[in-house]
């Protein structure tokens, strides 16, 4: 009995030493396919809107590549949550990447014959691969302790942005490869979309073990009713009711909402006053940056603090954001950049907020899905603010536009995560 107290600590510890490495190990499996994810999902918006007007001749149908993107973003991102569940996180996600090559490559093929159909059939293709994406940051703290969940999101989340520098930078060299081909240059960057969501998904489908849904967390090892939560076992009891999962999800649709209304409206805000293309570039660029370089950070400020007091801090810098925005001179591109700066944290705090409600509050069996369909409601909530911000700039201005998100945000997310609370 004397050794095999010893003999028995120490398998266990070796055990979990090996499940520790697994883990890491797989953590840089995800980095490294969203960093190839991001650069195919960069290049790819960065001249949707362009090869369009270019194929139609037609400046007012420029528009459908970011509402075909948002389209095709929400059903994949339910789709996808589903295959997750039932059958693993590597499948879904290679699944999603896959999808998403394949719509690049379909949008080369369009742009090369100049068959519209084609074009607009792999363009909701392609946006339906991009929710991986952000569905890979749930795999992340899937692979993660308990305790540090919001790091491991957060890290997934910012892999993305490796890639998205890279891909805008690629336009130039991949737009002359593509005229080498005989196919438009503006079809260039899908070229590399093509590429590197082919790599995404294949070192997913290779490499990424161990399975990030399968309970291998002592401290959830069975669903709610003592079963094992595995992939393909599908949920036993519905929890997309559960007060984690409603303030999570409401969080993060609320935050997106107000994002996209303000960003959208910022460059024709800034351009209507006189400034610079280069300028208004700058200043989506700094956004999009705040939008994922301090992924890392809150999300060790989630695991620290929780996901409801980060989700307070996110109505907090965005109502920071929207009073800038509204009150910052025309002239000023450096007061609307430090806007759409603390407009990029706030909406980061809010999506790693969220994030870690709904990881912490649905069952494992159940977790794909329900992240799948709160990341649904971000996408149409990303096409209502895109939408509503063009009627509510027409009729009051920019600064009422901005004040109002804002206003919202700070009326609904701390709200939301009191209740949260209380309940």
């Amino acid at each position: 009995m004397t050794q095999a107290a010893p003999t028995a600590a120490a398998d266990t510890a070796d055990a979990a030493a090996d499940l520790s490495r697994a883990r890491r190990r797989a953590l840089t499996v995800l980095v490294v396919s969203q960093a190839l994810g991001g650069a195919g999902m960069a290049a790819g918006i960065t001249v949707g809107a362009l090869l369009a007007q270019d194929l139609f001749g037609s400046a007012g149908l420029a528009g459908l590549p970011a509402a075909l993107f948002t389209a095709g973003g929400a059903l994949g991102a339910a789709a996808l949550g589903r295959v997750c569940q039932r059958f693993g996180r590597r499948p879904g996600l290679t699944l999603g990447n896959a999808a998403a090559a394949l719509g690049s490559a379909g949008v080369v093929a369009g742009a090369a014959a100049r068959w519209p159909v084609l074009l607009l059939a792999a363009l909701f293709v392609y946006g339906a691969g991009t929710a991986t994406g952000l569905l890979a940051r749930y795999a992340g703290a899937d692979l993660a302790p308990p305790e540090r969940r919001g790091r491991a999101a957060g890290t997934v989340l910012f892999a993305m942005t490796l890639g998205a520098i890279a891909g805008p930078n690629l336009v130039g060299p991949t737009g002359a490869l593509a005229h080498a081909w005989g196919v438009p240059r503006l079809a260039g960057p899908f070229l590399l979309a093509a590429a590197a969501y082919t790599a995404a998904a294949l070192v997913l489908l290779v490499w990424l073990r161990p399975e990030p849904l399968l309970p291998a967390r002592p401290a959830e090892p069975h669903g709610p009713h003592g079963a094992p939560d595995e992939p393909g076992a599908g949920p036993r009891r519905p929890v997309r009711g559960a007060p984690g999962v409603v303030t999570g999800a409401t969080v993060m649709i609320t935050a997106q909402l107000v994002m996209i209304a303000v960003m959208t409206m910022t460059p024709v805000h800034l351009a209507g006053h006189g400034h610079t293309t280069q300028a208004v570039g700058l200043v989506i660029a700094l956004h999009v940056g705040a939008m994922f370089l301090p992924s890392p950070l809150i999300g060790l400020l989630a695991d620290r603090v929780g996901g409801r007091r980060v989700a307070d801090a996110a109505g907090a810098v965005l109502l920071g954001a929207g009073l800038l925005a509204a009150l910052a001179p025309p002239a000023s591109v450096a007061l609307s950049a430090c806007a759409l700066v603390l407009l990029g944290v706030g909406w980061n705090l809010a999506l790693l907020g969220g994030t870690a409600l709904i990881t912490d509050a649905a069952p494992a069996g159940d977790r794909a899905a329900v992240q799948g369909l709160a990341d649904v409601g971000m996408s149409v909530a990303g096409a209502t603010g895109g939408m509503a911000s063009g009627l509510v700039m027409g009729s009051g201005g920019y600064p009422v536009l901005a004040a109002a998100a804002g206003a919202l945000a700070l009326a609904v997310i701390p709200a939301v995560a009191l209740r949260g609370t209380r309940r």
